[in-house]
């Protein structure tokens, strides 16, 4: 295989730069009986009279033999569930942390992101379908197992490695070892996700996380199922599992017009989230640009994103962020005690940063992430 070589972006403007230095493009194919190498047995499965159930997520599809999952990267072959989405990303970058997003997990640092294809929800509004909504067997791959992950990270001094893009509870099996040997590296683990996953897998799977920023794209069950085929009570359980855990969160919420910009629905969902002890979460407002199958609707008011962040903080959230407009002072984050300005960024350029050992450095009030 040729080698390629970087492909190097602005951190300001792009938010990271295209890795594929000595990695080798794969093409993918079906499981083989020697375990095909893109492939895994699949760790949570269960035999069913009408076929392997695979119990990863809701979705819990259930596969006769040469049947693909709704994720698009899980088959069952020969009376067994596999994985075809193990050591074959299609998408590899270095990011700014910032661009997860995270605004309060080892700010200023670079994150070593991948993605495989596949996803287990159907957003109308997906930002990456291209990728999403099909299977590994129609991407072009590259050749990284876990441990090729690890060695890529340190080399180009990332702190941590994300799984992003897609969906990585897609390819969950590739997530958790990759995760579970970057640890003795001093690697820390992102998940960025939807979140539509169940406990059982998502408890095994937060020995690894680190940090995680989950999607909660909307506050109703209806719009939930209409948008994205999912449901919200899945997504909520998801977030407190993962507080639980110890996993540091942070949460994205879409506004997409006429779908999830009611104040009212926000009202309830920021309600939700200060009662649940949320409040010191960060929550980023994201603008919505027309894609995927919302091509006809417009892009996201910047007063609507005004308003949304406002009414996040009158129920008392302390940190709360807008997405997706550039030079915006929403982007900065400020002290919920003193209200100075302590991080300054600009796109995903961290500028100035004003806290030390997690405290505020004007008033040494204890500001919520994890910094060193």
């Amino acid at each position: 295989m040729k080698k390629r070589t970087f492909i190097k972006t602005s951190l300001a403007g792009l938010g990271g730069m295209f890795v594929s230095d000595h990695l080798g493009a794969e093409s993918t194919g079906r499981p083989a009986e020697d375990l095909w190498k893109w492939s895994r047995e699949s760790v949570y499965a269960t035999e069913t009279p009408r076929g392997i159930r695979c119990l990863i997520c809701p979705n819990e599809c259930t596969l006769k033999p040469g049947e693909l999952s709704d994720c698009h990267n899980r088959i069952n072959y020969k009376g067994k569930l596999y994985t075809i989405a193990y050591g074959n990303p299609c998408s590899i970058h270095i990011d700014p942390v910032e661009k997860k997003p995270l605004n309060h997990f080892l700010p200023g640092s670079t994150t070593f992101s991948i993605a495989t294809a596949g996803c287990n929800l159907a957003c109308l509004n997906c930002q990456n379908w291209q990728i999403s909504q099909t299977s590994p067997k129609e991407t072009r791959n590259y050749d990284l197992m876990p441990d090729k992950v690890v060695q890529q990270a340190v080399k180009n001094n990332c702190k941590s490695i994300a799984y992003t893009y897609s969906e990585p509870i897609t390819f969950y099996e590739y997530v958790r070892d990759t995760s579970s040997a970057a640890r003795p590296a001093g690697i820390r683990n992102i998940l960025v996700s939807n979140g539509y996953i169940k406990e059982e897998p998502l408890r095994e799977l937060c020995k690894y996380i680190d940090a995680a920023n989950i999607d909660l794209k909307a506050y109703s069950e209806d719009i939930y199922q209409k948008l994205t085929g999912g449901n919200l009570k899945t997504i909520l359980a998801t977030l407190e599992i993962m507080k639980e855990e110890g996993v540091w969160l942070e949460i994205t919420n879409l506004v997409i017009p006429t779908w999830t910009d009611d104040m009212s629905m926000i009202s309830k969902m920021c309600d939700w989230l200060a009662n649940h002890g949320f409040s010191d979460t960060p929550l980023h407002f994201s603008r919505f640009m027309p894609l995927h199958k919302l091509t006809r609707l417009p892009a996201t008011p910047g007063d609507v994103l005004h308003r949304a962040r406002e009414t996040a903080m009158q129920s008392g959230l302390k940190y709360v962020y807008i997405g997706n407009i550039p030079g915006l002072d929403e982007s900065d984050t400020y002290c919920p005690s003193c209200g100075e300005k302590i991080i300054e960024r600009t796109g995903y350029q961290v500028m100035r940063m004003e806290i030390s050992q997690g405290h505020c450095q004007h008033c040494n009030a204890e500001i919520a992430g994890v910094w060193r």
